[in-house]
């Protein structure tokens, strides 16, 4: 999820001397309770009764747990609660393997529309998962770019399209928790969608052209901007995405920097105006851009996350300078308007199968992707929470089109 902003209040989560009391009265644990009592009775019909009650609160303590997480996710300790994620997937797999909840689905070709430029995380993720779909269910899954107008282009697209799981929408935040934000009328209903899942979530980092801005740490070159009113310019990838928005952050919580903004077409675009010298500094996702770190031509400052990432852990995070600030994008499946939760379902359980397969895995790690795996009610709570966050942060830094 894009996550900007302050850190959220401690969590109700039970204390340690209370969760005894607290797991016994959940309402999962009770469901399965009940009806594992019934169906331990030794009948046929009550046999039957014990998988589907198993199968079922399966999917209901699946449901719990990423709820719960999902308030973690928003304030930035998602980073750190991928456990529980990894659990809820378990069931959800589980529930999967025993009831296939749309058979026949799908007979066809797939389509999963990404509404902004080949070349960065939003198109990468989709493919990777998109190529295992297509191995698991025999047909073909193409990933079509249809970018334009902050992402509204191509989820307009999806929104229109038939409601029978052959076009699916892949996006970041922007379509859906942050152009209504922005936009005084959109051409689609972010509402109306019918998530799917979050497949994974990647922390932001702070980029400089390592020839053109002679700093090594983020204090020098915030000392450095503020000497230069003006002077400096930054790329993002438009108005209303994490990229724009985590830099008009950073610039108010280090005191309102004057950097001039320079939007592009994407990330592809903006990168390459970086590593050119055409701009000073960029907010970029942390996976796509490590390799020109570790090449030298781009220094990396500060990640988003709430700590530093284990991998690089020579860069700071931005919270060690600013409390609570973070930065953190989500990449999600979504369905068109009105399809039906079986099919919402299927292809939610198998995602999470896939995001569990070590091949995948490997790949994701690579982009710095942590899975998230979100079952469709974990997606819809971390929509919600996030629409809100953003909304504040558009407030609060008095972001307006341009």
């Amino acid at each position: 999820m894009a996550c900007v902003g302050p850190r959220r209040a401690p969590s109700s989560a039970p204390a340690p001397s209370a969760r005894r009391e607290w797991r016994r009265q959940h309402p999962a644990r009770q469901a399965c309770s009940r009806k594992c009592a019934v169906a331990n009775s030794g009948t046929g019909q009550h046999r039957f009764e014990k998988w589907t009650s198993w199968t079922s609160s399966c999917e209901t303590l699946a449901e719990s747990i990423l709820s719960w997480r999902s308030e973690r996710f928003v304030g930035g300790g998602r980073m750190n609660s991928w456990r529980c994620a990894w659990l809820a997937s378990l069931l959800v797999a589980a529930s999967a393997w025993a009831q296939d909840p749309a058979p026949g689905y799908p007979s066809r070709p797939i389509r999963v529309i990404v509404p902004f430029p080949a070349g960065g995380a939003a198109d990468a993720l989709p493919r990777i998962v998109g190529e295992r779909l297509a191995a698991r269910w025999g047909q073909p899954v193409v990933v079509e770019n249809r970018a334009g107008a902050s992402g509204s282009i191509g989820t307009e697209a999806v929104a229109r399209a038939e409601p029978d799981g052959y076009t699916l929408l892949a996006t970041p935040p922007a379509p859906l928790v942050i152009n209504p934000s922005l936009y005084p009328k959109l051409p689609y209903d972010p509402a109306q969608f019918v998530p799917v899942t979050v497949m994974a979530a990647i922390p932001s980092v702070l980029l400089v052209n390592a020839a053109k801005v002679p700093v090594n740490t983020l204090q020098e070159f915030v000392a450095l901007v503020r000497a230069n009113p003006d002077k400096f310019n930054y790329a993002s990838q438009g108005t209303t995405t994490v990229s724009f928005l985590t830099t008009e952050m950073f610039k108010t919580a280090a005191g309102s920097l004057r950097i001039t903004h320079v939007p592009y077409k994407g990330t592809a675009p903006g990168l390459a105006a970086l590593l050119a010298g055409e701009v000073e500094m960029m907010f970029d996702n942390l996976g796509v851009t490590v390799q020109h770190v570790r090449a030298g031509k781009l220094r990396a400052l500060a990640v988003g996350s709430e700590r530093r990432v284990p991998s690089l852990p020579e860069i700071p995070a931005m919270a060690e300078f600013y409390p609570g600030f973070v930065s953190i994008a989500w990449f999600s499946v979504s369905a068109p308007p009105k399809t039906p939760a079986a099919i919402a379902d299927k292809l939610s359980a198998t995602i999470v199968e896939i995001l569990r397969e070590p091949d995948v895995a490997k790949r994701f790690d690579a982009l710095s992707a942590e899975p998230i795996a979100s079952t469709p009610a974990g997606m819809t709570a971390i929509m919600k929470e996030d629409a809100e966050r953003w909304r504040n942060i558009i407030r609060a830094a008095g972001v307006k089109l341009e």
